[in-house]
């Protein structure tokens, strides 16, 4: 019971590798808001998780919304321990002068104004308490890019530096700022990451990664666990990859 009385958010928390966090604070005593675009699923998932979940319809491409979803969390909580910025969109795979600016722009907002928009709604929260874990959801991409998304690379490699600056500056106020960089899982995004879903694609994915298996939610889960439990007190500014070994 790792975090037993704690809080946290997690934005994407519906499915996939939220989700897979949101299970695995639950397990561990936390009370969790799930946020996500999709305020049915996070309903049905809440209602699953049982009384310490609760669920958000948030678009983190939106200050407003994000704003709503903050303070809809002190309502609730009353603090905020934990900021999980997990939810995050890619571009279909492409030749980069061919993806199209509305794509270009909307992987922006998702992708990196998210995390402003979540840093100025619950920051000042943080640092009032004088205590605080953040944890983004980057990626192997923004440490290794793969060929023809390179939009989604380059928004993800933003994610990782941002979680170094936001670690630098924040760690006076006692609030710890980290990053995963998880490698392409059994998740929603796995087939706009490759294209399409083939067994013979799965096969030629699978070949670059040493342990020879996707990311699972479970493993997001295990690692963000640690990142923002009271184990990782002295860790901050650190983009831990869970990837099977993909960027060695």
């Amino acid at each position: 019971m790792r975090l037993t009385g704690k809080t946290a958010i997690v934005t994407g928390g519906a499915s996939g590798f939220g989700a897979g966090i949101v299970r695995r604070f639950l397990q561990e005593g936390c009370r969790v808001m799930i946020a996500d675009i999709d305020g049915e699923a996070a309903r049905q998932l809440a209602v699953e998780m049982g009384d310490h979940a609760v669920a958000q319809q948030v678009d983190v491409a939106d200050g407003i919304s994000v704003r709503e979803m903050a303070l809809a969390a002190h309502d609730t909580f009353d603090h905020v321990d934990i900021l999980i910025n997990n939810a995050g969109i890619t571009h279909l795979p492409g030749a980069l002068e061919e993806i199209s600016e509305e794509e270009f722009d909307r992987l922006y907002r998702v992708n990196m104004k998210s995390v402003y928009h979540t840093a100025r709604a619950l920051v000042p929260h943080m640092k009032e308490r004088k205590q605080g874990a953040i944890l983004n959801v980057a990626s192997t991409a923004g440490v290794s890019p793969r060929p023809r998304l390179n939009w989604y690379n380059a928004s993800k490699g933003w994610m990782i530096t941002a979680t170094k600056a936001m670690a630098v500056e924040l760690a006076p106020d006692n609030i710890r700022v980290n990053a995963i960089n998880p490698v392409a899982g059994e998740t929603p995004l796995l087939k706009s990451f490759m294209g399409e879903d083939t067994p013979e694609i799965r096969a030629k994915f699978l070949s670059t990664i040493p342990l020879g298996r996707f990311s699972q939610p479970e493993d997001m889960g295990n690692a963000a666990l640690f990142l923002c439990s009271d184990e990782a007190s002295m860790i901050t500014g650190v983009a831990m990859e869970v990837d099977g070994g993909r960027c060695i």
